[in-house]
């Protein structure tokens, strides 16, 4: 059995007040960090952007707005289909403002790939090993 899932979408960016481009969108998930999915935003071969996101929070974010920190998502209806809007917020810029992207996928897509992590660690049957994750916090001191 895959113990784990890998799926690569075009996304759109959005930063500050400019258009939309699309962005290549890494998604993946494994068994042993069974919360947790990664997402990698990359445009030309370079990587601008990597997350580490609650597996349920972006699942919430399908069917409404969740998160009040540095990621938000939202449901967003276009008329012709249905998207995830995600807001990542960054460090400080010079003028005392957050760097800011708004990254838009399309549902359906993102809601596929959470249905195929789903078939591995069904919801709520993640499992932690918190000795084992205590071990190696200590060891690295």
């Amino acid at each position: 059995m895959n113990t784990d899932v890998h799926k690569t979408l075009v996304m759109q960016l959005q930063a500050g007040t400019a258009d939309r481009f699309p962005v290549l969108a890494h998604l993946g998930y494994e068994a042993d960090d069974p919360f947790a999915v990664t997402m990698a935003f990359s445009h030309d071969g370079h990587v601008l952007a990597r997350w580490r996101l609650d597996r349920e929070m972006v699942l919430d974010g399908l069917r409404r707005p969740v998160g009040i920190g540095d990621v938000r998502f939202r449901p967003v209806s276009t008329g012709m289909w249905d998207e995830l809007r995600m807001e990542f917020f960054g460090d400080a810029r010079s003028d005392g403002e957050r760097h800011h992207a708004v990254v838009f996928a399309w549902a359906a897509a993102v809601d596929s790939f959470l249905r195929r992590t789903h078939e591995i660690v069904p919801p709520g049957q993640e499992q932690f090993e918190v000795d084992d994750f205590l071990a190696e916090v200590i060891a690295d001191g």
